[in-house]
């Protein structure tokens, strides 16, 4: 079976990089970004199997990102899950308007979003 391809999109390069090894080590490929530019023209380029991606981020917005991917046919399967310090109801609402397919808030717990990638994923 082929590995999964996972985008993780944060501006926060120590997390980013933490995540990237937590998933490699449970057998995942990753892709990373760190801006909202660089994440939409990543996911267009390498269509991941799933998207982690972060909402506060520079030169375009994670409901931006999310709500541009998700009204494209071609990339509008690709689950994402929105993964963000803002756990207010009001950003859930935005993103599950945006389309988005979760919304994990951190800190977070690393069981529950590998749990979450496998659910989307369909593993």
């Amino acid at each position: 079976m082929t590995k999964k391809r996972l985008l993780i999109v944060d501006d926060e390069q120590d997390l980013a990089e933490m995540i990237k090894f937590r998933l490699e080590a449970n057998g995942y490929e990753t892709l990373l970004a760190h801006d909202g530019q660089a994440a939409l023209d990543t996911a267009r380029k390498e269509k991941p199997d799933l998207i982690i991606l972060d909402l506060m981020l520079p030169k375009m917005d994670g409901y931006k990102v999310c709500g541009l991917l998700k009204n494209d046919s071609r990339y509008s399967r690709i689950p994402i899950i929105i993964f963000t310090a803002k756990g207010q109801e009001d950003d859930m609402k935005l993103g599950r308007e945006a389309g988005a397919n979760a919304y994990l808030t951190k800190p977070f717990d690393p069981a529950a979003l590998l749990g979450k990638i496998k659910e989307l994923t369909k593993e």
